[in-house]
């Protein structure tokens, strides 16, 4: 058994173990059927089917016997749509931060959950259809000379995915620079304005971009390398590369909950509430606003 494979599945239980409890606080806890969590649920949901894969295509290859062509494309297609939903996600996020603070006055009232869930139900539907190609003979089991670096996944298929990728990253780090405009042009108001509520505001403004920092900068740095390497490399390259480019890829999925849902002062209060059936005194009562997330 490979020490990667094995480093590979351990982080996959990790990951699946995090984002449930992420789903599990978000379903249990009345008050977070707002729309802002309903994206952070639809990036926990992302994380976890990643973190399933992970461990299912450990059994596959190393737990099933005799082999299975179904189980491996299955394994495959599910790490497939886990990890586009994923990045849809944070797509959807990021959109939504920009939408918040550009129409900051009618977005909040505007943004219905059912508007909200309907948009994420299709997001979904379109990952799913991604995760299904390998089980609809987008593979390359029959030929393995056109193995990418993950097989069975071919290089064609895997340049194309990860083309998109860069360029939904970059769609996300414009919204990124537009979002950082606005804040900026809202900080000089305030600036000039000094009242207690814009205060507030900026604070919140602030956080808000904090978080998003935090979420893009880490995704840039555990997928940017991965996806760059799978234009270039196919399976003749030494697997060694691979699985040091994958491992912190899929870390980002473990990251994920730390640095975003986590650090939600609802959610802390519904961890809080549910460990020890308290809340400490140090949690601010000011309710949320459009940029807390």
């Amino acid at each position: 058994v490979s020490p990667w494979d094995i480093a590979l599945c351990a982080t996959g239980t990790a990951v699946a173990g995090e984002n449930a409890l992420v789903l599990a606080v978000l379903f249990y806890t009345p008050s977070l059927r707002a729309p802002m969590f309903v994206l952070i649920g639809s990036l926990a949901l992302a994380d976890l089917l990643a973190g399933l894969g992970l461990v299912a295509n450990f059994a596959v290859r190393y737990l099933l016997r005799p082999p299975s062509e179904a189980a491996e494309l299955g394994a495959a297609g599910l790490l497939l749509a886990a990890f586009s939903a994923s990045v849809c996600s944070l797509l959807a996020i990021t959109v939504d931060r920009y939408l918040s603070l550009y129409n900051a006055l009618t977005y909040h009232s505007e943004r219905t959950l059912g508007f909200t869930c309907a948009m994420v139900l299709l997001m979904w539907l379109l990952c799913l259809g991604v995760g299904l190609l390998p089980l609809l003979g987008w593979n390359c089991l029959r030929d393995q000379s056109a193995c990418s670096i993950l097989r069975p996944v071919t290089k064609d298929n895997a340049a194309v995915l990860a083309v998109t990728f860069l360029l939904l990253f970059a769609l996300m780090m414009q919204l990124y620079l537009q979002i950082c405009k606005i804040a900026f042009r809202h900080a000089q108001q305030i600036a000039v304005q000094h009242q207690f509520i814009a205060t507030a505001q900026a604070t919140s403004t602030r956080k808000g971009l904090s978080t998003l920092s935090l979420i893009l900068g880490t995704f840039a740095l555990c997928w940017i390398p991965f996806a760059i390497y799978s234009l270039v490399a196919d399976s003749s390259y030494p697997m060694i590369y691979t699985y040091c480019l994958a491992l912190p890829a899929t870390c980002n999925s473990l990251i994920n909950p730390i640095i975003y849902a986590f650090r939600n002062p609802d959610i802390q209060k519904s961890l809080w509430l549910a460990c020890c059936g308290c809340i400490p005194s140090t949690f601010s009562s000011r309710p949320r606003t459009s940029s807390d997330v």
